[in-house]
């Protein structure tokens, strides 16, 4: 009997996925930039059904846009960074408020390990995982698997601008200790203080990233960068 031959081509997809990902994540392919599947076999070394594939699982993500027979990276959305925002505002605390009610104390510790092995590590890399890590973590202490996957689609479509978010060792010094104080109430039990403080955090962190485009938008965009939506709708008014 003939073996399977697509190891191969899954093989190729994951990497490129992932390289391309990476690519559009940190901004090294611009919001707004064309990509051809072409392109990215040259570029990547791939053949095209790998490519095709990586795209195709990109454009669930919401990272690009499929326009006839070319792709463009999706543009920066301001309107969208405020959906999201409004989105998280609702959630996560809600799924701290499951975290208090539902976490053990090893789960908990746990978590509190992840975030303070992320606090030495000044750059912005760290800075995202730090992000990332605490904010999945404490909504999978809830044990509400739908929650938890709906704030990790809104991270994913975040990812881009929290770069932004962590371009200072200030701003990472600050969105840590704002983290390690939610954490804090949920270890101590007090689940409106951690909702709250969450809350604030989710708000305050959207509202100086829309003021810092808003100011820049002229700049980024002289970068090549595609910026569209509005900028005085933050999640302060959620």
């Amino acid at each position: 009997m003939t073996e399977p031959t697509d190891a191969v081509p899954v093989s190729q997809t994951a990497q490129l996925y992932d390289n391309l990902r990476a690519a559009i994540l940190t901004l090294e392919i611009a919001p707004g930039e064309r990509i051809s599947e072409r392109g990215l076999e040259a570029r990547f070394h791939a053949s095209r059904t790998p490519v095709r594939a990586a795209l195709s699982r990109l454009e669930r993500e919401g990272l690009i846009l499929h326009e006839g027979r070319s792709w463009t990276v999706t543009p920066i959305d301001l309107d969208e960074i405020a959906s999201l925002a409004e989105l998280r505002g609702v959630l996560e605390p809600a799924a701290v408020r499951f975290a208090v009610e539902r976490a053990d104390a090893a789960a908990l510790a746990e978590v509190r390990a992840h975030l303070d092995a992320l606090r030495p590590t000044p750059d912005q890399q760290a800075g995202i995982r730090m992000g990332s890590t605490f904010h999945l973590d404490l909504a999978a202490l809830g044990g509400n698997r739908f929650v938890t996957d709906a704030i990790g689609d809104a991270l994913t479509r975040l990812e881009r601008t929290r770069w932004i978010e962590v371009r200072t060792p200030e701003a990472r010094d600050a969105a840590w200790d704002e983290h390690s104080a939610v954490l804090d109430a949920v270890q101590a039990g007090d689940a409106d203080r951690a909702a709250d403080l969450l809350a604030a955090h989710v708000a305050g962190t959207n509202d100086r990233l829309i003021a810092w485009i808003a100011q820049e938008r002229r700049r980024l965009r002289g970068a090549g960068m595609a910026i569209i939506g509005a900028t005085d709708r933050t999640s302060s008014t959620a």
